[in-house]
């Protein structure tokens, strides 16, 4: 029987401007706030820079900065809430629908775990020609950034 993700996105696949869904096999099972908290407890030098780089070119262009991970682990989170950058829309112990909304675009990841596999959907709808620019190289960056965080949170759960 095929495993099927409860994933949400900003909108039908077709109309989108961006998608990108990753899974990863865990091998025990774990809420998905515990797994946010360990694919985002150690940010790094290159991550940090990489947000340091955004913020200052998009507050270029009335983006409001936002600063990345900040590797703090909560207990607890509910809709409403933030996760450092993150608008909270829904958060269940199998499931996690994050947003981040300005004039230039919409963005929406969620994070899912059914059967011990822990799938991420991002989509992204954009506004405008900034948007459409700022996505290109974010694009590529954000592929390399889930593929980064899905490695560490499989390496630790097998560390333990």
């Amino acid at each position: 029987m095929p495993i099927t993700s409860p994933a949400h996105t900003l909108r039908a696949l077709l109309e989108l401007d961006y998608y990108h869904i990753r899974s990863v096999q865990l091998p025990v099972e774990i809420t998905m706030l515990d797994a946010w908290n360990i694919a985002t407890a150690e940010p790094g030098l290159a991550m940090r820079l990489a947000f340091r780089i955004r913020d200052a070119i998009s507050s270029l262009f009335g983006v409001r900065r936002i600063g990345g991970f900040s590797g703090v682990a909560r207990k607890t989170v509910h809709a409403g809430e933030h996760l450092d950058f993150f608008l909270v829309e829904h958060s269940a112990s199998n499931i996690l629908v994050l947003t981040e909304r300005d004039r230039h675009l919409d963005v929406m990841i969620c994070l899912s775990i059914t059967d011990r596999v822990l799938t991420i959907t991002s989509s992204v709808v954009t506004h405008n020609l900034y948007g459409r620019i700022y996505m290109l190289p974010v694009g590529l960056a954000h592929k390399v950034i889930v593929s980064s965080h899905l490695r560490r949170l499989k390496r630790s759960l097998e560390g333990q």
